[in-house]
Order: C-alpha cells, then structure tokens, then sequence
C-alpha cells in the first residue's frame, strides 16, 4: 500500500489522512484483483504507488458522490458560478471502468491466455 506522505508530496493528493487511508485500502484491494486475473507489470519505480494514487482518487470521487457531496458551483466573495455539467454514471460498471484506466495508465495491465503465473 502507498503511504500517506507519497500521496501528499509526491501525488500532490488533497485528501485528508483519514480519507486516503480508506481510499487506498479500496484502490489496493482492486490493484490486488487485477495481479490475480491479469499479468500487471510496473514500468517504472514508483508506477505502482502512482496507480495506487490515481485509484484512490477515484474511490474518494465516487464515494463523494454516492453521499451527494460533489460541488455543482463556488462561490468567491460576491461572485458566484453553478455548473450545468450532466450528472456522471455514477455505476459501478463506470467505477469499474474508471479504476482500470487509472491503473493502466501507469501500469502495463494485459491479459494472460497461459495465466497469470505465465507472466513475464
């Protein structure tokens, strides 16, 4: 699992500690899915810790959105903006989707006709 301070420095990630922690526990536990059923391979050092990063995000994006806490507008002193952007698939085949393109976008992620112990 990625470290809090790797999110924070590194990632330049926003979430709080608490918020990272669980997160990342999800964002592990699916990586750890996809070394089951796919051949994952890190290209560089740090890849796997950026998916990770990539893929907390998305769990703390959905999550947020889930509980109706996405921002729809701000507000900067007297000013104010409110989007009118169509509401996004919040499905969990989306989720699904959205997790596997932020893991492949720092990982190589193919699949295995020998399987997976074939990898290499």
């Amino acid at each position: 699992m990625v470290e809090y301070a790797f999110y924070r420095d590194v990632w330049k990630g926003e979430m709080s500690e608490q918020e990272f922690a669980a997160a990342s526990r999800a964002a592990a536990a699916q990586l750890e899915r996809y070394k089951r059923i796919y051949c994952v391979t890190a290209p560089e050092e740090d890849s796997e810790a950026m998916a990770l990063c990539a893929m907390a995000e998305t769990e703390h994006f959905y999550e947020a959105a889930e509980n109706g806490q996405l921002v729809g507008g701000m507000q900067l002193g007297s000013l104010s903006q409110t989007s009118a952007a169509p509401a996004p698939d919040l499905s969990a085949a989306a989720k699904s989707r959205e997790l596997y393109r932020c893991a492949g976008l720092y990982l190589d992620i193919r699949r295995n006709e020998q399987g997976v112990a074939a990898c290499g």
